[in-house]
């Protein structure tokens, strides 16, 4: 059942659940953000209206830098500004930026601690026809990596309109990950997000037997939660497992003590994402697993290789990323554990 504790979409399993794209609420939050603090300004390379950059450089075009197609002067411009009192947010397509200009955020973003905000959009191989070359599955593991970096992966539009706002709340680096194609709203402007902390989404109910015992604890970030929070439903109702589903929208720092609370309670871990599994959510999880509390764990996500051409519904499903495969990693995992 979804968590009673917060506040969630209460229809979220309908047919017509709204959706939209996490870039929607990057473009909300700027300008809230903006609003809020005189000194956010935003800066873009060429797509100005894909990022949805658009309405802050609408509303305050004196504080709107477009630097064209250079990613790599737009991380070292916005460098600059972030040492010198500015918040900078930076947007461009993820395998542009952080892709193309991660030395340039490496050596002048992450290395002097400027206070720079990175906006990874179009992420995952949901970008569907714009093929592997626009698909950015490595992303996260390259921002995690570094030293000073905050990685943010919202689940949905509106906790992407959080995510935004907090960023420029906290000081330093962030790396913020959004998606193109409309995925399901499953907050609400209430459902909780605080950098650092994870949130359960869902709880074993009674139809998963009298002592609502979690079998398997699934963990996941991005759009892809929502068929993690599918899975797990179908698990409870054909097969009486049941699961906790954890969204894990900040990556580093990671909610390690609750994930291993949860982990134990468990005893079988399975993490979901639309990136690689190796330095990913996958990996962060992992880590946390390995040095607190060890347990079985399958991942969901690209195995190693990368995207293609094609609908964004064809390539979740050809790479495994389906309810249904994320139910098979539980029942696995679960059969490991035992």
């Amino acid at each position: 059942m979804l968590n009673p504790d917060i506040k969630l979409n209460p229809h979220l399993f309908d047919d017509d659940v709204a959706q939209a794209p996490t870039r929607d609420g990057y473009g909300t939050g700027l300008v809230a953000a903006g609003d809020a603090n005189p000194n956010v300004v935003a800066l873009c390379a060429d797509l100005t209206e894909s990022t949805r950059t658009e309405a802050f450089a609408k509303k305050y075009p004196e504080r709107f830098f477009e630097l064209g197609v250079a990613e790599q002067n737009m991380a070292t411009v916005a460098a600059g500004m972030g040492v010198t009192g500015k918040i900078p947010f930076i947007a461009s397509y993820a395998t542009f930026s952080p892709g193309r200009n991660w030395e340039q955020i490496r050596t002048t973003v992450a290395y002097n601690d400027a206070n720079v905000k990175i906006a990874g959009h179009h992420a995952g191989i949901s970008v569907g026809p714009d093929g592997a070359t626009h698909q950015a599955t490595e992303d996260i593991a390259i921002m995690r990596a570094m030293p000073n970096m905050k990685v943010f992966v919202p689940c949905d539009a509106l906790e992407a309109h959080r995510a935004t706002i907090a960023a420029e709340q906290v000081y330093g680096p962030v790396y913020l990950r959004f998606q193109r194609e409309k995925t399901p709203i499953m907050t609400t402007d209430e459902t909780p997000y605080t950098p650092g902390k994870a949130e359960i989404f869902w709880l074993p109910s009674a139809a998963a037997g009298p002592a609502k015992k979690p079998e398997v604890l699934i963990i996941g970030c991005g759009g892809l939660l929502y068929n993690a929070l599918l899975a797990a439903r179908a698990l409870e109702e054909d097969e009486k497992i049941g699961a906790i589903v954890l969204n894990c929208s900040s990556i580093k720092p990671i909610d390690d003590k609750k994930i291993v609370e949860l982990a134990k309670k468990a005893g079988a871990v399975v993490t979901v994402e639309e990136h690689q599994v190796s330095g990913g959510l996958g990996g962060a999880v992992a880590e946390v697993l390995a040095k607190y509390a060890p347990v079985p764990i399958e991942f969901i996500g690209m195995q190693d290789t990368f995207g293609e051409s094609g609908a964004p519904d064809e390539l979740i499903k050809k790479y495994r990323m389906m309810p249904k495969d994320i139910a098979a990693a539980a029942k696995k995992v679960i059969r490991r554990k035992k």
